[in-house]
């Protein structure tokens, strides 16, 4: 007996419209495309990276997705213009952590290498802007490799859109493609980099705009660095509660806690330094980020 192909996408539907039901759809990678003659639009890539390992210093650089596409002013995505997948052998082998969390093994990098010059014409200068989904480790190992990468601003779309006050369960991206109502395979780091377009896409409960907006709109924001430098050892807790993250200084930066707030709240920061940490007055070091600073480990 034939069946009928339009059944499944009816029984979605009308399970979709339970309020019993969710359904999940499985996320198919948008086609090439160019947008309409006219219409105003800005260039993007999404970027994912996988690596050896965590230290953008001394681990290497395995896999390197892209998908670049045009969105609209409001944050809307229009198209797909480009895509880039690609693989690097490291000088050693790669650890079996790694095998085992990103699926890929010696065999599959073995004498391949990321050309240079193909990353350059990708990251051309019609991108205005490289979203991660955490750029605070994809930018580091990014700018290492290729230096095109420290001219352009970047985003984060995990840290820079408080997904939680939007409905999703958490900022891992398995949760919020599920939230946008797609489930994935992924295999490859472009794979990502295609369910990440969508979750951006997606128009958010909470404002009736896609994501893309609302991280467009934190990306462009000033932010400000506080160094607690040479703050009580004892009080560490309280700073850690606080949101303030350690640096060991092993990479040129002070040796200290920091936080990184809005531009609105160095007052109410430095007040809490004076009140809690310092118990007197205090002139913390500042360093003010963009979206063309934030996440290099250039600052």
């Amino acid at each position: 007996m034939i069946q009928n192909t339009s059944e499944p996408a009816a029984m979605a539907e009308a399970l979709g419209r339970s309020t019993d039901y969710r359904v999940l759809r499985r996320l198919v990678p948008r086609p090439i495309s160019t947008p309409t003659s006219g219409q105003e639009t800005r260039v993007g890539i999404l970027l994912d990276t996988e690596t050896t390992g965590l230290d953008h210093r001394s681990d290497e650089l395995i896999e390197l997705g892209m998908v670049k596409f045009d969105y609209a002013p409001d944050g809307r995505i229009v198209g797909v213009r480009d895509t880039f997948s690609a693989f690097n052998e490291p000088s050693g082998p790669i650890p079996p952590e790694i095998t085992a969390l990103t699926g890929i093994s010696d065999e599959m990098v073995a004498g391949q290498k990321i050309d240079d010059a193909a990353v350059d014409a990708f990251v051309d200068d019609s991108v205005v802007l490289i979203i991660g989904h955490n750029s605070g480790f994809d930018r580091k190992f990014s700018e290492r490799y290729w230096p095109v990468f420290e001219r352009k601003a970047w985003a984060c779309s995990a840290t820079e859109v408080d997904w939680r006050q939007h409905g999703f369960d958490g900022a891992k991206l398995g949760y919020l493609l599920n939230g946008a109502g797609y489930f994935h395979q992924a295999h490859r780091a472009v794979d990502d980099c295609h369910a990440l377009l969508e979750i951006l896409d997606f128009d958010l409960p909470t404002t009736g705009a896609p994501a893309l907006a609302v991280l467009l709109d934190t990306a462009r924001r000033k932010t400000v660095r506080i160094w607690a430098e040479h703050s009580p050892f004892e009080l560490k807790d309280s700073l850690k509660r606080r949101g303030y993250r350690w640096s060991d200084g092993t990479d040129g930066r002070p040796k200290s806690w920091y936080v990184d707030v809005g531009e609105c709240a160095v007052d109410d920061e430095l007040a809490f330094l004076k009140a809690e940490i310092y118990l007197r007055d205090v002139e913390p070091r500042l360093q003010t980020l963009t979206a063309f600073t934030r996440f290099s480990s250039r600052i």
